[in-house]
C-alpha cells in the first residue's frame, strides 16, 4: 500500500481538500501502478517549517511503496507531486521536497 505523507506551514483550515486527496490519489495510483483504494494520503498543515531560512509557503512529503519504484516513478512522482501542491496550495516546486522509499517485497517465513 503505497502512503504520501505531506507535511507543510500553509495554513489548511478552511481549506476545501476533497479535491487535493482526489487528485494526489489518483496521480500516485497511476504513477506507481496500484489501485486507488491501495493508496494512503495525509496532509498536514500549519506545521512549524523553513526552507532556505525563510517561512514562505513550503512542503515536505514522503512516500513509502512496496516494490514500483525506480528513477523514472520517483522523477513523475516529484514533478506531478509538485505540480499539484503549486496549483492547490500555492507552494512552488522549488520549495517542495519529496523523500522516495521502495519498501521492498520481502519473503516471511511462518
Amino acid at each position: 500500500m503505497p502512503c504520501l505523507d505531506i507535511s507543510t506551514n500553509v495554513n489548511l483550515d478552511g481549506l476545501e481538500s476533497d479535491s487535493i486527496f482526489s487528485e494526489l490519489t489518483k496521480a500516485v495510483s497511476e504513477i506507481v501502478e496500484k489501485p486507488e483504494t491501495f493508496i494512503m494520503i495525509l496532509l498536514k498543515g500549519s506545521v512549524a517549517l523553513t526552507f532556505g531560512g525563510n517561512k514562505e509557503p513550503a512542503a515536505l512529503a514522503e512516500i513509502v511503496s512496496m516494490g514500483a519504484i525506480n528513477s523514472e516513478v520517483k522523477r513523475k512522482l516529484i514533478v506531478t507531486i509538485g505540480s499539484i501542491l503549486q496549483n492547490k496550495l500555492s507552494i512552488p516546486r522549488t520549495r517542495f521536497v519529496l523523500k522516495v522509499f521502495d519498501a521492498g517485497r520481502k519473503s516471511s517465513k511462518l
